[in-house]
């Protein structure tokens, strides 16, 4: 038993992960009388679109023609309100044990302890960290000068920014930040970038313009008093070592994705992702599913409108666990007066 001290829940479905899928997930589980537990390690709700594209514009959700990931989140978080589901946030997942009932207990790295007869993990790539440069003295401009997210754009109004990379993100924020900043400049150790076609060509069109000063050099150096950026050492083999002036720079390196003590509960991990079966997005442990970027099956696409169904299939599969002695009845939501008292709503 634990101890009278310990916080203790008990639930129908402790989702793992508050990212979109995660949270359409307590949407599902409730629509079909579920009630479910949410835990991250984030200290708040929206995963990966609300910790590093808040204000990205995201395009392929359905009846949206434009939304940013904030945006999604905060909708999501509105739709699941009526549920009232428990948010865990600030903790990890860090032990699974199976209980005699048949039930699971997970229990966090801050000692909390949740009951409940299913798991679904919707972790994304799992807990994820900014890959950092190598540089000396980092640590005294992080947070200050140097930024590994872009959490609000109005904060670099005005500011001569640096961002260094080459991939997606590179370029996404040279594009969005650049009507914004007083300055700009992209450094990359080469001339070829990894991001979508679209927006390197717009990259290239600001760099045309003078509103984006291209450097194809390596960074070596951050250059400041008291955590305030004066300027970036840069080294090319054209160049030399040379100095660029700089109030902000923003690395983007890309994240280092680790599954975390989920790799320990038994499940079936090909290369860092879960193999599902996909009539329910169960894994192979009887109790447990998984949806989202974690989860892997032939013809696999990493996009949020997948996970969106993937959580409906899985709700439908968890009530036979939480509910092992009641028969599911489907219903629309668009017709069943039930559905429409919970959600407060009337067709």
């Amino acid at each position: 038993m634990p101890d009278g001290n310990v916080e203790h829940h008990s639930t129908d479905v402790i989702v793992v992960g508050a990212g979109p899928v995660g949270l359409f997930a307590v949407f599902e589980l409730g629509l079909l009388g579920l009630q479910a537990h949410v835990i991250d390690i984030m200290d708040k709700a929206g995963g990966q679109c609300a910790e590093l594209y808040p204000e990205k514009a995201i395009l392929d959700i359905p009846s949206r023609l434009k939304i940013t990931g904030q945006e999604l989140v905060n909708d999501l978080l509105e739709q699941i309100a009526p549920f009232k589901p428990k948010m865990q946030l600030g903790e990890m997942a860090a032990s699974l044990t199976k209980l005699e009932d048949g039930k699971w207990r997970l229990t966090t790295d801050a000692g909390t302890i949740i009951d409940a007869a299913v798991i679904c993990i919707a972790g994304g790539g799992g807990s994820f960290t900014p890959k950092k440069p190598k540089l000396e003295g980092l640590e005294q401009f992080e947070g200050k000068s140097v930024f590994y997210s872009v959490r609000k754009m109005e904060n670099f109004r005005g500011k001569n920014v640096m961002i260094a990379g080459g991939g997606d993100s590179a370029l996404d924020w040279t594009v969005n930040l650049n009507p914004v900043v007083s300055g700009m400049s992209l450094v990359h150790r080469r001339n070829e970038f990894r991001g979508m076609q679209a927006t390197v060509d717009q990259m290239y069109a600001l760099v045309k313009a003078g509103k984006v000063d291209l450097q194809i050099a390596e960074t070596v150096r951050l250059n400041g008093v008291g955590g305030k950026l004066e300027s970036v050492t840069l080294k090319s083999a054209e160049k030399g070592e040379y100095e660029v002036p700089a109030d902000v720079f923003l690395p983007f390196y890309g994240l280092t994705m680790k599954l975390g003590p989920i790799a320990d509960w038994g499940i079936n991990i090909d290369s860092n992702k879960i193999p599902v079966n996909t009539e329910s997005f169960e894994t192979n442990v009887k109790g447990i599913f998984c949806i989202g970027d974690m989860c892997d099956y032939p013809g696999k696409l990493k996009l949020i409108l997948s996970g969106f169904h993937e959580s409906a299939l899985m709700a439908h599969g968890s009530f036979h666990y939480a509910r092992p002695n009641q028969k599911l009845r489907f219903e629309h939501t668009t017709s069943s007066s039930s559905i429409q008292a919970k959600l407060g709503v009337s067709a």
